[in-house]
């Protein structure tokens, strides 16, 4: 299977363990570049019988995914032209009715037969979270690594999925503090709610999901098959109508005040790597 021509990733494939670096600078923003790689990467691999393991890194030590692009609260035409991308990207793979591209995603994430793992050494925010958060396992560095959900602070939610997972993940009451009160939490904090697995030393983040990827790709297919079918069936599976409440709330929330607001933040800063690490003052300054 190629994957050479997916821009903003770099993927290598070493015994059965898949390699996805996201590499678009300045910020690995999900926006029509990276969202439409990643969307062909994961139609393409559900049938790479090579891959049994798929590893997301980041090739920028401060940022996995920023965020969405804040072009998609300012310019009306900037998520339908990155949804078009996607959808083109994946030939055959739909956007079900009442869901999103990013929600669509999501599903089809989770979908994967291979185990799928993400390593967080910066920041993961907003799409970039809701992203990290689809993946079977999660591991971020301590002191290093910071999540969370800065939409209420922009007047809208998590659309993409975020509303879904993070309930899934941390339980309603930690959900509802996390996305209403937007704040950005390190690793320790992360494994305490169940947003990831460990948190890990920075020093040792690498050496233990590589070790942990190689061990899984060493097991017979089957076994890492019928194990997800086998855990999936216990797991409380994600009604579609919880996608759909999601992408009304998202759409609904649209308009002149987040198009203003959007364009207040964009002037203080966000968006750019200075105002990107300090995101959560900044939009409450706004």
């Amino acid at each position: 299977m190629s994957y050479e021509d997916l821009p903003a990733l770099t993927i290598e494939v070493s015994d059965g363990v898949a390699t996805v670096t996201i590499d678009h600078p300045p910020l690995n923003l999900m926006d029509a570049v990276l969202l439409p790689s990643l969307r062909a990467f994961v139609a393409r691999v559900r049938d790479d019988a090579d891959v049994r393991v798929i590893v997301f890194e980041s090739a920028d030590p401060e940022f996995f995914i920023a965020h969405g692009d804040m072009a998609y609260l300012t310019d009306p035409d900037a998520l339908p032209a990155a949804t078009r991308a996607a959808i083109a990207a994946a030939p055959g793979s739909t956007v079900p009715e009442g869901m999103n591209i990013l929600q669509a995603m999501s599903e089809e994430v989770r979908s994967l037969p291979q185990v799928t793992i993400g390593k967080l050494a910066g920041f993961a925010r907003g799409a970039g979270n809701e992203f990290f958060m689809y993946l079977d396992m999660r591991f971020a560095a301590i002191g290093k690594s910071g999540q969370g959900q800065p939409e209420s602070l922009m007047g809208i939610l998590p659309g993409g999925g975020g509303t879904v997972n993070m309930t899934r993940l941390a339980g309603r009451a930690r959900a509802l503090e996390l996305i209403l009160g937007a704040e950005l939490v390190g690793a320790e904090l992360a494994e305490r709610y169940g947003l990831i697995n460990r948190a890990l030393p920075a020093a040792e983040l690498d050496s233990f999901v590589d070790t942990l990827a190689r061990r899984i790709a060493g097991l017979r297919p089957e076994v890492i098959s019928i194990t997800k079918a086998a855990v999936d069936a216990v797991a409380q599976p994600i009604p579609r109508a919880a996608y759909a409440v999601e992408n009304e709330g998202l759409f609904a929330a649209f308009g002149d005040e987040v198009t203003e607001l959007a364009h207040k933040l964009l002037a203080a800063g966000i968006q750019t790597r200075e105002g990107e690490r300090d995101h959560e003052r900044i939009a409450n300054s706004i």
